[in-house]
């Protein structure tokens, strides 16, 4: 089964952030941008929070908050899970399932060395099952690897 930090290897480290005074636009924006569904809200070097689609609708549009003016500080996850690069990607998601997250930053030691999805996980899951049954098929089968 893939670890975090292979499935980082093959997708890339690409951490995206903005501050914590950033407001909810610049998050959206980044998110639209990017093409991803989550951002890590930071306090200088450290991680503050994050935030994601699920939060800017919540949190935000729900609650009829000027997206231009509010910080990211008041609608974020302020408590932010990170997991191991030695994690595999069925425990990123137990994790994730388990705690509802669909994002997680990934921390070595004290480094920040990028973020994992859902759907990374999901897809080498499935890349490790069918790779799996490929194998089982071949020893049946009799067919060579």
């Amino acid at each position: 089964m893939d670890t975090v930090a292979q499935i980082l290897n093959r997708k890339g480290h690409q951490v995206w952030s903005l501050p914590k005074d950033a407001t909810v636009l610049d998050a959206a924006k980044m998110m639209r941008e990017k093409n991803i569904g989550a951002v890590l809200v930071m306090d200088g070097d450290k991680v503050a929070g994050i935030v994601s689609e699920r939060d800017i609708v919540r949190r935000a549009c729900a609650e009829q908050r000027d997206p231009a003016s509010t910080p990211l500080s008041e609608i974020m996850t302020p408590q932010v899970l990170c997991i191991s690069p030695n994690a595999t990607a069925e425990e990123v998601l137990a994790v994730m399932t388990k705690r509802r997250f669909r994002h997680l930053p990934v921390r070595d030691g004290e480094k920040l060395v990028g973020v994992i999805s859902i759907g990374d996980a999901v897809k080498a899951v499935i890349e490790h099952h069918e790779f799996t049954i490929q194998q089982l098929v071949n020893y049946i089968t009799g067919e060579p690897a």
